[in-house]
């Protein structure tokens, strides 16, 4: 009875894991890997995490309410950031990825895969790719925060109908000057293909191919530091937010960002091995299809979605706003 139940499990996971639509998610997944982040985090900053602070214990009113509002904010910001940076990557990257020799050099191809010439199974250039990919939430970081702030005030008002009075009228236009509107071959097209031709960068590939696995998570990481970083700085200097407010938002955000880094690199760390069976199992399972690189590339870049999710949606907005309302308090109190 056990090896017909192993039989039947293993012909059921095989069904799961090289099922159709399963493996065309991925697919996209792994050529929108930017996209899918902002998706998922602007679904779970709508949702859950407004849910979830509004029913923190203990903290005071206006405190949960700034929390709510930044939490909209972001997602606005961060899904029209991606819109505007993320997609034009991506698709200029598909172009490549179906027509390498019209955009790469000859030596570049070499170089990304010398022993084959072929770049679907480059470790190394997938790798380059996902860097560009992702990098767009990075390079986006200093904006995002700035325009979650400028917007933060609008949404205060329309939702809580919480204006404060500001001390002098400051206009925000950190995007003035940038021009989203490229299209094709234009400046996206141009920027990754100098980039992905640039001997140093395809030096620095070579040496962390092996890191391919975990791009995903390292870009994540340090996004959301840097995300962090500019939203405290943002919010400390603003005039449309109250004055006894911005701290709390202040290590709010900080105590999340520190908790759900360190909590995503400890869970990975201890499902490191289950990771691997899985994908060694997932691998023998679609042994063959030639989408089989674009599959795994699909898997890593999910796997830190979720697992950030898991821990910065669920139960750490109320740990996080609570502990920040305290150490708002504590500050406050050892200042005076």
């Amino acid at each position: 009875m056990r090896i017909n139940n192993n039989n039947q499990n293993n012909v059921s996971m095989k069904g799961f894991l090289n099922n159709k639509y399963l493996l065309k998610g991925l697919e996209k997944i792994s050529e929108h890997g930017a996209t899918f982040t902002a998706v998922t985090s602007f679904a779970l900053s709508v949702a859950g995490r407004p849910l979830a602070i509004a029913m923190t214990p203990k903290v005071e009113k206006e405190n949960k309410q700034y929390a709510i509002g930044s939490s909209l904010s972001s997602a606005v910001i961060k899904l029209g950031i991606v819109e505007a940076i993320a997609l034009p990557v991506e698709n200029f990257v598909k172009k490549i990825d179906e027509n390498p020799l019209k955009y790469l050099t000859a030596e570049s191809i070499k170089k990304y895969s010398p022993k084959s010439g072929s770049l679907k199974n480059s470790a190394s250039y997938r790798l380059a790719t996902q860097l560009l990919k992702l990098g767009t939430g990075f390079v986006s970081a200093i904006p995002k925060s700035m325009l979650t702030i400028a917007l933060l005030p609008i949404v205060m008002d329309k939702m809580f109908n919480l204006k404060p009075m500001p001390k002098e009228e400051e206009v925000v236009e950190p995007l003035k000057d940038l021009n989203f509107t490229a299209k094709g071959d234009g400046m996206f097209g141009a920027l990754v293909k100098k980039i992905l031709n640039n001997n140093k960068f395809q030096d620095f590939v070579l040496k962390n191919s092996g890191q391919e696995k975990n791009i995903a998570f390292h870009m994540s990481a340090a996004t959301d530091s840097l995300l962090t970083a500019t939203y405290a700085y943002t919010t400390a200097k603003s005039q449309k937010i109250k004055e006894n407010r911005k701290d709390t938002l202040i290590y709010n955000n900080a105590i999340a960002t520190f908790i759900t880094i360190a909590g995503g690199y400890l869970f990975n760390s201890l499902i490191s091995n289950k990771t691997d069976r899985f994908l060694q199992k997932f691998s023998e399972i679609n042994k063959g299809n030639p989408k089989l690189p674009k599959y795994i590339e699909g898997l890593n870049i999910v796997r830190p979605a979720i697992i950030f999710a898991t821990i910065y949606y669920g139960l750490l907005p109320m740990l996080s706003l609570y502990y920040a309302e305290r150490l708002d308090k504590f500050v406050s109190k050892e200042c005076k």
